[in-house]
């Protein structure tokens, strides 16, 4: 549970999944590689003390544009979704300064956790047209994926490596107040 406060009223929200991302971009030869979650959960739960946060995403959902390395990503060399299903995060600490949010937590992939810094932005609560409650944060971290036991590479002829180690992982996550 965090020491401060978030813009948003006292209760728990739970995660709109059909108007909600997450995303991972790794640097890849001369580009970039970009996939994402399908399958993913969140709550955000708010108190006068302050607020928590966590969320998890399934591996087997990962997205890609090739279905070869889907499969690759299933395997040991990265997720190793068998044994490690699902991606986790956690709060610490969770500080809001105007529309800035900082979140300090726990990143949990192939049973391997790490803490992670992560910013963003946070908008004010609105009601939508069905009389309900919704808030958005958009949120970002980068961590290196190596400390997660992700080691897979492919040397290039000129010996360096052809996936960076450093990961950025972009969520856009609106919520919606349980009633």
């Amino acid at each position: 549970m965090s020491t401060s406060t978030i813009a948003a009223p006292a209760g728990t929200w739970q995660l709109d999944k059909v108007h909600s991302s997450v995303a991972f971009q790794v640097p890849y030869l001369a580009g970039a590689f970009n996939g994402s979650f399908r399958e993913f959960d969140g709550t955000l739960d708010v108190t006068d003390d302050g607020a928590a946060l966590t969320g998890t995403a399934k591996v087997a959902s990962v997205d890609v544009k090739d279905e070869n390395l889907a499969g690759h990503l299933q395997s040991p060399d990265f997720f190793d979704a068998e044994r490690y299903p699902t991606v986790q995060f956690t709060a610490r600490n969770v500080s809001l300064d105007g529309e800035t949010v900082k979140v300090q937590g726990d990143l949990t992939i192939k049973g391997v956790t790490h803490a992670a810094d992560v910013t963003g932005t946070v908008t004010s609560p609105l009601t939508d047209p069905y009389g309900r409650e919704r808030i958005g944060l958009k949120l970002d971290t980068r961590v290196d994926r190596t400390e997660f036991d992700v080691n897979w590479n492919n040397p290039l002829p000129n010996g360096e490596q052809a996936l960076a180690n450093d990961v950025t992982v972009v969520a856009e996550l609106f919520f919606v107040k349980s009633v």
